[in-house]
Parts: C-alpha cells; structure tokens; sequence
C-alpha cells in the first residue's frame, strides 16, 4: 500500500457553489442542462436526473457556475448533508451544493466522488447554523482528507465503480419497469382504456366521467392507514442495537440507519413491500424493500384490505400526493394530515378488471423489490470496501490501471 497523504478538499479541485437563478425570469429554466437540488440526489445513484433544467439563456446568465462532466457534487445543508452524486454532462446546482471540479492531472474523479461518500458524519459534525445545519465553501474547502497516489485512486475507482455500474444496471431495469407499471395504470385507471372498454358509456361521477360500472371510492374504503409511533429520538443509536425505526428521510433513501430500545405495537411493523408517505417537507413515497422496521411518527403506512393489489395502490396514491407536494404549505415545511388523506378518491373498476390489473402489477412490484434488495447489497459490499482498500487491508495490485 503506498504511503497516504493528508490534503484538504480544496486541493482536489476546484470548488463551485450552485446558485438558483431569480424565479422572476422563468426564462432561464428549460430543457438542456441539469440544474440540481439536493432533493434530486438521493445519496445511491452516482448519477441522478433531476427534476428542472436551463435553458441557454440560464447556461449564458452563471455560467461561470457551470460544472463540467465528472464533477463531484456534495449536498452541504440540512437533513440530507453529506449526500454526493456526479455530474454527467454540463450541469448546474443551487446554493446548498458545493462541487469540486476534480484536477484530473492529480486526483481520479472517481475516486474523489467515493471518498466523498465516506464524509458525511465528518460533514455534519463541522456543519454550523442552530436552526438548519450548513457547510459554506470555505470550512468545505477546508475539511482534511487522506489520499493515496493517482495510480492507486485510479485502481480503487476501477473496483468500486464495477460496483456502481451493476447498481446502475439495475437502476435502469427498475425505472423500466415502473414506466410499464404507470404507463398501464394510465390507460386502465385514468385514461379508462381498459380491454373491452370500446363497448361501455362513460357516466358522470366526483372524479368526473368514468366508465358505466364503476365507482368512485377513497383510499380509506379501500385501505388501511397507519400513522407512525412517537418514538423518542434521544433514545436512538446509529449501531444497530434494537429495534430498526423508518423516518421520513429513510423513505427517500430506502435504508436504515436508526435503531432504539424502544418497544411498539406490533401494528407500527413495516414489512417489504407496505407503501410508505413521509408527511413532512416533500411528500416522498416508497414501497418498501429493506426488510423489518417499525415506522416512526409522521411516515404513514398504507395497506390493501385485500381487493386492490399493493402496487396498484400506490399508483393510485402516486398522483394526488405529488399534487400535494405543491400546494401544500405550512408555516416552515409542508404538513400531510389526515385531512387530506380521507380525501383520495380511486376509480374502483369491475372485480375482472381488478383481478387482471393485480395479475400484471404486482409481479412488476416484486421483481422491483428484488432489484432494490440487490441494489443493497451491492452497495454495502462497495462501501466497506473503500476503508479497507484506504487502509491497505485489501492489497492491490501494484500495475497501474
């Protein structure tokens, strides 16, 4: 192992803050270069498609902001602090993002992008702000880091990134596979373009024209809905001792770092495949994949009595939440209650169309499930590997690649 030494963040690179353009010129948002948020990057993918983009007129007014291909970019404020994600084109972030536009003569971006990943509690910990934690540019550039020689970091990004590129193979597979799901429940549920649709009438109903037939029912007629249990958060650990706890940010991450002594009714199990809605800020959703936990205060889980298939629920779930997600406000963060739960009405088809929905969906669920099961356990291989290549406990070989 050849000998580490010790640089700060600000060697590697050079560091670039994000800034958002002014709303009042919704002219320089478009379609060409990614603009990301740390809302965008959920700590798993390396590289992640964002939610909004420049348009030419956005490149032209900060462009010297604009981040080249292979940039490694950093969430530096708030809950998710210390999530990393690489550009791969031309791209642009908001404020709460530093990025280092890695010397490539010195340092392997790829490398730097990993070692990166190990930061977050050392992120956190030099954060300041009483409110909402945040690292500006300069404590960043500041913060100490080991690395290897350039050889060697391009050897440990070639292990690790054969990692990040089957996690991304079956990324992909897994957003294939949700574009068929949605795709079908549109033209089935919205679009009411089921087989032997041609030969029905549509008829008025709350949701407005629906097939003759159907009915219109809320999501609480055809599901239950469990709010989570007030845990006490100064009784949690992060060392795996106890009982695992979902919190909202889990439900964007889709893993478990909390744990608690605490005991709950067993109606606050989750189980893989329950959907789950966090009811605080940005209203994610996910059906979940990672196994045993008990679900924290403000997540919400939603469970089938039986009739409707799972995954079919949470299509019916995906768009009333999302309308949620953008007028929803309250006086800090945004807030989901009951209220407005009750309120989700579902197209309810005949118990044929049913069946036949529930026949395609929920095989589609489950090879999901298993993807994102694979997904893990990739991803915790590849990052206890980083230490031990750091530390020379995995010998490499010595010819360069």
């Amino acid at each position: 192992m050849a000998e580490l030494r010790t640089v700060r963040i600000g060697d590697l690179g050079r560091v670039v803050t994000g800034k958002t353009p002014p709303s009042s010129q919704p002219e320089l948002f478009g379609e060409l270069h990614p603009f990301l948020t740390p809302t965008d990057i959920d700590g798993l993918a390396c590289y992640i498609e964002p939610g909004r983009f420049l348009s030419p007129e956005g490149r032209d007014y900060q462009h010297r902001l604009m981040l080249p291909a292979h940039a490694v970019c950093v969430v530096c404020i708030g809950a998710t602090i210390g999530k990393v994600c690489m550009t791969n084109r031309p791209s642009f972030t908001n404020q709460q993002i530093n990025s280092i536009i890695v010397n490539a003569g010195e340092h392997d971006p790829f490398f730097v992008y990993h070692l990166m990943t190990t930061l977050r509690d050392e992120l956190k910990s030099n954060a300041g702000g009483a409110a909402t934690p945040i690292i500006n540019k300069t404590a960043f550039s500041e913060i100490e880091v080991r690395v290897p020689p350039l050889p060697e970091q391009r050897r440990i990004a070639g292990i690790l990134s054969a990692y990040d590129e089957l996690m991304e193979n079956s990324q992909r597979r897994i957003r294939i596979l949700e574009s068929m799901a949605r795709a079908l429940y549109r033209e089935w549920f919205v679009h009411f373009r089921y087989p032997g649709h041609e030969s029905v009438p549509r008829v008025g109903s709350p949701l407005g024209p629906i097939p003759q037939g159907w009915e219109v029912r809320t999501v609480k007629d055809v599901a239950t809905v469990t709010y989570g249990f007030p845990f006490q958060s100064r009784k949690f650990n992060t060392d795996g001792i106890g009982t695992p706890v979902i919190r909202i940010r889990d439900i964007l991450e889709g893993s478990i770092n909390t744990f608690t002594d605490e005991g709950a009714d067993p109606k606050y199990h989750i189980k893989n495949g329950d959907i789950l809605v966090g009811m605080d800020g940005d209203f994610h959703m996910c059906i979940w994949s990672s196994g045993h936990a008990f679900q924290n205060q403000r997540v919400a889980k939603f469970e089938s009595k039986g009739e409707i298939g799972n995954y079919h629920l949470f299509l019916a779930l995906e768009l009333p939440i999302q309308t949620w997600n953008k007028s929803i406000v309250g006086t800090t963060v945004a807030h989901l209650g009951d209220m407005h739960i009750k309120t989700i009405q579902i197209a309810w088809p005949s118990a044929k169309v049913l069946t036949k929905a529930r026949e395609i969906l929920e095989p589609i669920s489950d090879q999901i499930i298993d993807l994102k099961r694979q997904i893990q356990n990739l991803r915790q291989t590849r990052d206890l590997l980083l230490p031990r290549l750091l530390s020379g406990q995995i010998t490499l070989n010595s010819k360069e690649s």
